[in-house]
């Protein structure tokens, strides 16, 4: 008896240290990208043909704070506050963003492939804004506001189709999914009719807003973005648990009390709007949605609770990385990031799958 409640002690405390090293390596991994994220922002803000380093960007910042505390180069403040900061804010705004929306979308449709892309939000988007630059059709009083509100009310309309299916037809996970790459082909080839019968400097403007830019955001942006995260990303953290239950299958959520109809359609509301507002102010860039989720996954697990965090400080990290690629790889000239987040993220998401040995969904 003595023998087997040691044994048995042993076992518990071997489970309990198991726990705790896992929890850690959730802390660290989200501790890094916090401090990651810093560091390539100033990194980011201090190239340019104006180069400062990276204490004097950040002197700079917190000078405007604790006014003459630090010692500031001349001109810094109106580089790093009125042209960069910008940037590198609606950088990590909508990474963030974007891969929390991707989390909580393949988490609430227990499918590797959902994303804001993948659900046809971002082709919503795309067509919204076609519209707006070449037939001049849409809701706004100038071309900035129209391109804008054409992009976010059409992005939101294959987020109220897949709610719709789920609220009125009782759809699966994997016919939402279907949904959404159906509307991504009929939006696509839409905005793909568009644009064959534009002009050239149209076209051209098109093309280049559907590469993804964060080089137009301005400090109105920042603030809209930034209120709609502060609201939505709480309340899909608040629906984590249930989303892990819910992982284990629609009848087991509803067993434990889970009622799976109305979280599944608050988490899709709730995250589609993150991706139009983030859409229709950024244009389409591509893969963080898809695949920050995933890589978050491979490294601490699958415990929404800390991925939907998680993956939102990796999407932060991510995007501005590529936003100082595509500004210094061919400087002068500026690659829209869009291009980056796809060139460079593809071949590492498949070098992680070809090393990951078990499954992580």
């Amino acid at each position: 008896m003595i023998e087997e409640n040691a044994d048995a002690a042993a076992k518990r405390q071997e489970a309990l240290d198991e726990y705790e090293s896992f929890i850690g390596r959730k802390i660290f991994f989200i501790s890094f990208f916090i401090l990651l994220t810093v560091l390539l922002c100033g990194i980011s803000i201090s190239l340019g043909p104006l180069k400062f380093s990276i204490l004097e960007v950040y002197a700079t910042i917190f000078d405007r704070f604790f006014p003459n505390f630090f010692s500031v180069p001349d001109l810094a403040p109106i580089v790093v506050w009125n042209v960069r900061l910008t940037r590198v804010v609606m950088g990590v705004l909508a990474g963030i963003g974007l891969a929390v929306a991707g989390a909580s979308m393949q988490g609430i449709l227990r499918n590797p492939l959902a994303s804001p892309f993948t659900l046809g939000i971002s082709a919503g988007a795309g067509l919204g804004a076609a519209l707006a630059i070449i037939a001049g059709v849409g809701i706004g009083g100038s071309s900035g506001l129209l391109l804008v509100a054409n992009a976010f009310i059409f992005s939101l309309i294959p987020s109220f189709v897949i709610v719709g299916l789920a609220r009125f037809k009782r759809a699966t996970p994997e016919t939402m999914i279907l949904a959404g790459i159906a509307m991504t082909y009929i939006f696509s080839a839409v905005s793909s009719l568009l644009h064959y019968f534009s002009d050239a400097d149209a076209l051209k403007d098109v093309v280049v807003w559907l590469m993804g830019d964060l080089g137009k955001a301005t400090w109105g942006d920042f603030y809209t973005v930034g209120i709609v995260l502060a609201i939505c990303i709480p309340l899909l953290i608040w629906k984590s648990w249930d989303l892990n239950v819910m992982g284990g299958g629609d009848e087991a959520a509803k067993s434990l009390g889970i009622n799976v109809e109305q979280t599944r359609i608050f988490i899709m509301i709730v995250a589609s709007l993150i991706a139009a507002v983030i859409v229709c102010f950024t244009g389409m860039i591509g893969f963080i949605g898809l695949v920050a989720p995933h890589i978050t996954r491979i490294c601490i697990g699958g415990d929404n609770r800390f991925v939907i965090p998680a993956s939102g400080l990796f999407g932060a990290a991510f995007l501005v990385a590529a936003d100082i690629i595509a500004r210094e790889a061919m400087s002068p000239l500026i690659i829209p990031v869009g291009i980056v987040t796809s060139c460079v993220g593809g071949p590492l998401f498949l070098y992680l799958i070809a090393r990951k040995k078990k499954d992580y969904w």
